[in-house]
């Protein structure tokens, strides 16, 4: 059959395409832990995650799970930290730690055929850490210097202000570094934490990639040896403030001509059957570049070169924020634009053309979230710890195709009050 070039190809929305999350591989390692497994992709490599219940949420000390997980692999019973990277880089592989608000995650990647070599290294990285002294000075002395730096800028000052609003400077999700904290820090702290937060008891692994029978297999006899006993965890109830003053302008820099604008408010976590409803009206406000917020505040008045509002869930709670840095002339005047843009979507429902824009962009990204095995872990990742199922996701995929204006008005005027806000203003 000839191709008639002159006839022009029909465009599908990505409203229009169906939405299948590949399969999950489980399995339970001889000791009972949970192992989660994809195996895609052309290319001979590999990521595995161990994922820990070790974040700022399960943390004693404030800045401790931080230092625990940048120290965790400069220093084990056996290696120095030099001798560890050396064995990494042998083989061409990359080790990263990465701490957030509810777990910390080990994360490697490598070519498959190098997996026999390597986990032990990961293995001995998890289970005999040491951190040393001097790699704890040098630690501080790093964050205390990177902070130095940090607070001379608005936007970093804004972000732990708005946080500390919105949580509490006391709850996990809201703390924010200080130098006395930082200097605080001891090895016995690091010691105490990474023995309860880096518990192979309490780790989930996740691996994509070219994997198949061998590599679990090598993964179990590793990781499946060790005898682990599943413990009770208590989960600490933290409330938050409120503050009767909701707006703070603060002066930062006395000769600064640029400032920071943080707005946000509390918002449930993916549970709530607000939650994904709620990603849709928020790419709408100020999601994505074609935004209400970007529209208006960028493309209209000048006043920004960027400007976002975002969610932010996490296991007990959440919030949205919108955040941008502006000239210091016209803060205040982007801040009005701001809640005007909330009102509207208060008092109009969205344009229906509009509304079909902003489901192909988010339908459009999830195509890319569903191509390849690292991003499709990732996406599998994010169900399995915030302890739902695929059906959540075939929900959510239903909700950003058939919400409707009404529907999206009805939760404006439901979360875009703009007295339920915290207005932080930093020059």
């Amino acid at each position: 059959m000839i191709l008639d070039r002159t006839a022009v190809p029909h465009i599908h929305d990505a409203i229009e395409f169906d939405y299948t999350l590949p399969p999950l591989n489980t399995r339970r390692l001889n000791n009972g832990l949970p192992l989660y497994w994809i195996n895609a992709g052309v290319q001979d490599v590999v990521e595995i995650d161990w994922v820990f219940p070790a974040g700022l949420w399960q943390e004693q000390k404030p800045g401790v799970a931080q230092a625990a997980g940048g120290l965790i692999k400069n220093g084990t019973a056996r290696r120095t930290a030099k001798e560890i990277h050396e064995a990494l880089e042998f083989y061409g592989a990359s080790l990263k730690v990465s701490t957030g608000n509810d777990f910390s995650t080990i994360t490697l990647y490598s070519l498959t055929r190098h997996l026999p070599s390597l986990l032990p290294v990961v293995y001995e990285i998890i289970t005999e850490a040491i951190f040393p002294e001097e790699e704890l000075r040098i630690h501080k002395q790093n964050a205390i210097d990177r902070l130095s730096v940090n607070l001379r800028q608005c936007e970093f000052v804004a972000n732990q202000r708005i946080d500390a609003l919105l949580f509490g400077e006391a709850h996990p999700y809201g703390r924010f570094s200080k130098k006395e904290k930082i200097e605080a820090i001891t090895r016995e702290d690091l010691l105490a934490f990474y023995a309860k937060g880096y518990d192979l008891s309490d780790v989930q692994i996740f691996v994509s990639g070219r994997v198949g029978d061998k590599e679990v297999n090598d993964l179990n006899e590793i990781f499946g040896k060790i005898s682990v006993a599943k413990k009770e965890s208590a989960t600490d109830i933290f409330s938050a403030p409120a503050p009767s003053d909701r707006v703070y302008n603060v002066i930062n820099d006395p000769n600064g001509v640029q400032g920071a604008i943080r707005i946000g408010r509390l918002f449930p976590n993916r549970h709530h059957p607000d939650f994904a409803p709620m990603i849709v009206l928020n790419t709408l406000f100020g999601g994505y570049f074609g935004s209400r917020l970007m529209s208006n505040i960028r493309e209209d008045k000048g006043f920004t070169y960027g400007i976002y509002s975002s969610l932010s869930p996490y296991l007990n709670g959440g919030s949205l924020v919108i955040h941008t840095e502006a000239g210091r002339d016209v803060l205040a005047a982007a801040v009005k634009e701001i809640y005007h843009e909330m009102q509207v979507l208060c008092n109009e429902p969205a344009d229906e053309e509009e509304l079909l824009l902003v489901k192909n962009y988010l339908l459009g990204n999830l195509l890319g979230d569903l191509d390849g095995p690292f991003s499709i872990m990732q996406r599998w990742r994010s169900i399995i710890l915030n302890g739902m199922t695929e059906a959540t996701f075939n929900t959510n995929i239903a909700i950003y195709k058939t919400i409707t204006p009404q529907q999206l008005q009805a939760l404006a005027q439901k979360y875009f009050d703009a007295k339920d806000y915290y207005e932080v203003v930093i020059v």
